[in-house]
């Protein structure tokens, strides 16, 4: 039976998606910018990822029990605008993730062209670029306004990328916005349909 919401739900898509493609943009600018003889270094590696894992999924297909929406009303029509609500917060949420991570990469990137164009000697700067490489997977969870190459900031960034954290950021965000969220689907949910639709 109809509930009356359907509008609210529709916009509660739209603003969703409306997210999930500010943030495929703003990976989408991130661009590894090296040498041939760094293509293997790993913040490189983690933003190439990023980029690839970004662009599965937004071209990944919605499920097939979504896409067929020419003949939906009433009561059809609310648990179809639900599963998109689902499906539009599952994609935001793995866009997130890995926007999160392409950061850590880059504040990694300015790191590491900041020690080489330091002018330091050599020897400093190997030490400086390894322990670099060694902040972007230490667990941690304060992350400071200015990251520095020596205090672990990159490797807290990394760390600090957990679901729970996402999902706590969207609610607070969506929630200080006005969003209607009676809907939003729990992370739990979110969770299942990532492992359901991978990207």
């Amino acid at each position: 039976m109809e509930d009356g919401f359907n509008e609210a739900r529709a916009l509660r898509i739209a603003e969703i998606m409306t997210e999930f493609q500010s943030l495929q943009r703003r990976i989408a600018e991130y661009s590894p910018n090296h040498s041939p003889d760094e293509y293997f270094e790993e913040g490189y590696e983690v933003l190439r990822q990023c980029r690839a894992e970004a662009q599965a999924v937004l071209v990944a297909p919605y499920p097939v029990e979504l896409s067929d929406a020419s003949s939906i009303s009433g009561d059809s029509e609310k648990r179809h605008l639900q599963s998109i609500i689902v499906d539009a917060s599952a994609r935001r949420f793995q866009s997130k993730k890995i926007y999160l991570r392409a950061v850590a990469a880059v504040r990694w990137s300015n790191a590491r062209n900041s020690i080489l164009q330091s002018g330091k000697p050599l020897q400093q700067q190997a030490v400086l670029l390894q322990q670099a490489n060694a902040d972007l997977h230490t667990v941690g969870a304060d992350l400071p306004c200015v990251p520095t190459v020596t205090d672990g900031v990159l490797s807290k960034e990394l760390a600090a990328v957990t679901d729970i954290r996402i999902y706590n950021e969207f609610q607070q965000t969506d929630s200080e916005a006005g969003y209607w969220l009676q809907e939003d689907p729990p992370l739990a949910t979110i969770l299942d349909w990532m492992r359901t639709y991978p990207a």
